[in-house]
Parts: C-alpha cells; structure tokens; sequence
C-alpha cells in the first residue's frame, strides 16, 4: 500500500522583506505563530499610551533603532539586538524618539493597547 504524502515547502521569514512590505506605524503585522503566540513585527515612532495586559507577559524584541518603555515607577532603554519582558499587569507606555522596527511575541488575540481602547487600538491577526 502506497501513502501519498504532501510536498512541504521549507523558508525561512526574512523580516527585513516584511518590512518593506508597510510603513504604517503602530500596527503590529504577525509573521508567524508558534501554539497559541504570535510573532508580530511593528514599526513605532513617537509616544504611545499608558497601558497594561492583565493576562500576559509580553516581549518586546528590538531589530532596528532605540526603544523606551515607560513604566510608572521607571523606565527600560532598549537598542537593536536587545528585549525586554513586560510582567503581566504592569503598566508601560512605548516611546521611540525616531522610528524602531521590533517584533512583539504575544499570545494571539491581544489589543496592542490592552484594555484602554482608543484610536490607537491596531486590528488584531493581521498576516503580512
């Protein structure tokens, strides 16, 4: 008995293609999904709102530029090559004085702006 199996096509996500592929800021673009997290990579430029996840943690990964996170009590400077883990719960608000690119790991399904809602609240699951 023969078992027909299905050709599986191998590559690798070159992240510098999918950035050239938007330059919308503040809207994160998922790459990839590992179980239930997403892999999503954003473009931000300038001050963003103060917010929190509840039920996450949540990574932030820079690949090009300087990124601040604000936290109430402090704050965390982050360059190309570096991360930070933001504990769930723990207020933050993102601030880069000129445009980073980063990647965001996350579970599928969270607001970039948690719970605050507002103009700023990116559509979730959108695949680039």
């Amino acid at each position: 008995m023969q078992t027909n199996r299905a050709t599986r096509t191998y590559s690798a996500i070159n992240l510098s293609e999918k950035f050239g592929l938007f330059s919308e800021q503040w809207l994160p673009k998922v790459v990839a999904e590992l179980n239930d997290y997403q892999f999503k990579i954003a473009r931000l430029e300038g001050d963003f709102i103060w917010h929190d996840h509840p039920e996450t943690d949540e990574a932030f990964i820079v690949l090009d530029g300087e990124l601040r996170i604000d936290f109430r009590d402090g704050f965390v400077c982050l360059k190309a090559g570096e991360m930070f883990v933001v504990p769930k719960g723990v207020e933050h608000k993102p601030f880069a004085e000129r445009e980073v690119k980063l990647m965001l790991i996350e579970p599928r399904g969270v607001l970039n702006t948690g719970h605050e809602g507002g103009e700023r609240t990116a559509r979730n699951d959108i695949w680039i």
